[in-house]
């Protein structure tokens, strides 16, 4: 089954065009230089020689002992070279004295391709594990696992004795995690070999660069340490910890958050020791005398802090030392010693350790850790103590666009975006204000009434706040309810003028967003509504429309009952039809304190569940800094026009990055 990358309708695998949408499924646009008829299966663009395939990282290991893969004359290894063969098909016996050549597959089906060679078998010894960077040829080809997750059905993963163990550790850490664990993408098993394909982390900064850099202060430190702990909590209960020990292993996203390349099973392991190449490691292991414990967490931090030559702090050292004798035998406990030393640091006035070769720098002010929500594998929830990392924003960009759908003739939504964004940067700080205002609206009342209602509440509430928000704090509610009533009562007064009655009175719908920083206000009246996305909470609707049936849904009827009424979407309130005591507008508040995309839209986006349906496709990949906000929100407005069509069709896109606030 191909899945089209456009529209995602499913295609037998024969098709050359989607049977939907009719996108190539044979060529794509290198991301580049756009050339569009760049081979699928192809590595670079023969344009301009820009990487655009798809590129995973593969892992071949032995699962019985939890050794990776042992390689000598008589051990099987399924790589394949592209040539017909027996149903094993994959031996690298057949090669004894010399490397597995780039171009050659991992499977007898030709989609995995080495962009690296493999060592030599006599270069492997029966301790090793080997992972290298391989090629999707058949990227539109769903593959089992995704599939089966696809379905929501992960226990089918867990119960299937064909999926290798090692697969069945990233699939049910998958739920657990947010972006710290690599997301699994196909995997098999042939005899005792095992073969796992996730995502490709080879290019991500390691931690050590970043430890080691003069600028890096305490309080990054202190919350990389919090992260592993986290982490720790989480792969503690499948004996994953060894993924922690390899500082090879350790690696950060581009929001400079801690991450693992991959998973790494201390049954097999205790002290790892790393060879590797930039695109193929072999990992090799010494044999444990007795389980890890969290002093092992400990002998880490003191090995990032000798390779990066950067001196320790003297909490820290007392913190470090208790750990090696054991008076610090709990995570619960390490939590709590991070947490004390960041309050000794406040008291201080400083957050700063001596950095590499004890140059001085100093960081004001010492705030508190962050700590996910984490429930660990079993199903327990994890009560440690909570330590909260202020947060500052980094950045902040929108899109926003509209279009008048497939059936109306002409276009009552309209929107408006006001942002200002001023970057103070000194030597060693950076402080980013942000001030935005978005607002959509979605009209009604028929040509020359919608759309004057709409744009008229826009440039209302504009010209408001550009007169009563200029401090860099965000308006209170009364002030928000305020400028919501002028512009009900601007709508409302021109159709007393014109002496519109009826269906003919125009009004409109309000979904707004303001943002200072960290902070946002939302108002809403009507049925546009505000989505907020992040990876820890994944898609949630902030407003509840103003319509019959959600009225009827307040007031203790079903839902279905509720719905099943035929005037069930009919609003309960709108902007301009009557006078302001016939309105009551919702406002919220709430923190931006994660990576977070806001979207603003009207229902021609909203309607028959649509974004619910597709936000994993059209929206999740938006969190990501490398990501186009333009396109995504036309990709949206196509998506409605596909799906609905039906209205009118607007969205707005807000990306609010954040960073631990290492400033004062």
């Amino acid at each position: 089954m191909l899945i089209c990358p456009q529209c995602k309708f499913e295609n037998p695998n024969s098709n050359k065009f989607c049977q939907s949408c009719g996108t190539s499924l044979t060529h794509k646009a290198c991301p580049e230089c756009s050339t569009e008829d760049v081979p699928v299966n192809a590595l670079r663009c023969h344009n301009c020689d820009k990487e655009c395939g798809t590129v995973f990282w593969a892992i071949i290991a032995k699962e019985t002992t939890g050794e990776a893969l042992g390689v000598g004359r008589e051990a099987i290894n399924r790589v394949s070279m592209g040539v017909e063969g027996d149903e094993e098909a994959i031996f690298l016996s057949s090669f004894p004295s010399s490397e597995i050549a780039f171009g050659s597959y991992l499977d007898s089906q030709e989609r995995y391709q080495l962009l690296d060679p493999l060592p030599a078998p006599t270069e492997i010894t029966t301790t090793t594990d080997i992972g290298v960077r391989v090629l999707d040829c058949q990227p539109y080809e769903i593959s089992p696992i995704e599939a089966i997750l696809a379905s929501q059905e992960s226990d089918l993963v867990t119960e299937a004795n064909e999926i290798p163990q090692l697969a069945k550790l990233y699939i049910a850490l998958q739920s657990e995690s947010q972006r710290e664990i690599p997301l699994i993408h196909d995997a098999w098993q042939q005899g005792d070999i095992q073969i796992v394909i996730i995502e490709d982390r080879s290019h991500w900064q390691p931690l050590l660069d970043l430890w080691q850099e003069e600028t890096t202060n305490s309080l990054k430190i202190l919350h990389w340490c919090y992260q592993m702990t986290q982490l720790w909590a989480l792969l503690e209960p499948v004996n994953c910890c060894q993924s922690l020990l390899n500082l090879s292993n350790l690696r950060l996203d581009e929001d400079q958050t801690l991450a693992l390349q991959r998973l790494y099973v201390e049954s097999s392991s205790s002290q790892p020791a790393t060879e590797s190449s930039e695109d193929v490691q072999a990992q090799t292991f010494a044999i444990p005398e007795e389980p890890l414990t969290i002093q092992a967490l400990g002998r880490v931090w003191q090995t990032l802090f000798r390779q990066s030559q950067r001196t320790q702090f003297g909490s820290v050292v007392k913190m470090l030392g208790d750990l090696d004798v054991g008076k610090i035998d709990t995570i619960a406990q390490l939590r709590s010693r991070l947490e004390e030393i960041s309050m000794e640091l406040e008291a201080l006035g400083t957050a700063s350790l001596p950095p590499i070769k004890e140059k001085n720098t100093t960081v004001p002010t010492m705030l508190p850790l962050d700590e996910p929500e984490y429930i660990d594998i079993i199903g327990k929830i994890d009560d440690m103590p909570t330590v909260v990392l202020a947060m500052q924003l980094s950045s902040l960009e929108d899109a926003g666009r509209t279009d008048v759908g497939r059936q109306r003739h002409h276009n009552e939504d309209y929107f408006g975006i006001e942002t200002k964004i001023q970057k103070l940067e000194f030597p060693k700080s950076r402080v980013l204000e942000g001030h935005g205002l978005y607002i959509l609206c979605d009209g009604m009342g028929g040509h020359a009434g919608g759309e004057i209602a709409s744009e008229l509440a826009v440039n209302t509430l504009r010209q408001y706040f550009q007169e009563h928000w200029i401090t860099n704090q965000l308006p209170t509610e009364d002030s928000i309810r305020e400028a919501v009533y002028l512009a009900n009562k601007a709508i409302y007064k021109l159709n007393q003028q014109d002496a519109r009655s009826g269906v003919g009175r125009m009004g409109t719908t309000l979904v707004m967003l303001l943002i200072q920083d960290t902070q946002a206000a939302v108002a809403h009246v009507g049925d546009s509504r505000l989505y907020r996305l992040t990876r820890k909470r994944g898609l949630e609707q902030v407003t509840v429309d103003h319509e019959v049936g959600q009225r009827e849904i307040t007031r203790g009827v079903e839902a279905s009952i509720a719905y099943a009424r035929p005037d069930a979407y009919q609003l309960t309130q709108a902007l301009g039809p009557r006078d302001e005591n016939s309105i009551n507008p919702d406002v919220g508040f709430f923190e931006i304190n994660e990576d977070t995309l806001l979207l603003l839209a009207s229902d021609g986006l909203s309607d028959n569940d649509l974004l619910e349906t597709h936000w994993q496709t059209h929206l999740e990949p938006l969190l990501s800094s490398g990501t186009n906000l333009e396109q995504g929100v036309t990709n949206l407005i196509d998506l409605g026009n596909q799906y609905n069509g039906h209205d009118n069709i607007t969205g707005i896109l807000i990306r609010a990055k954040v960073r631990p606030n290492l400033e004062s």
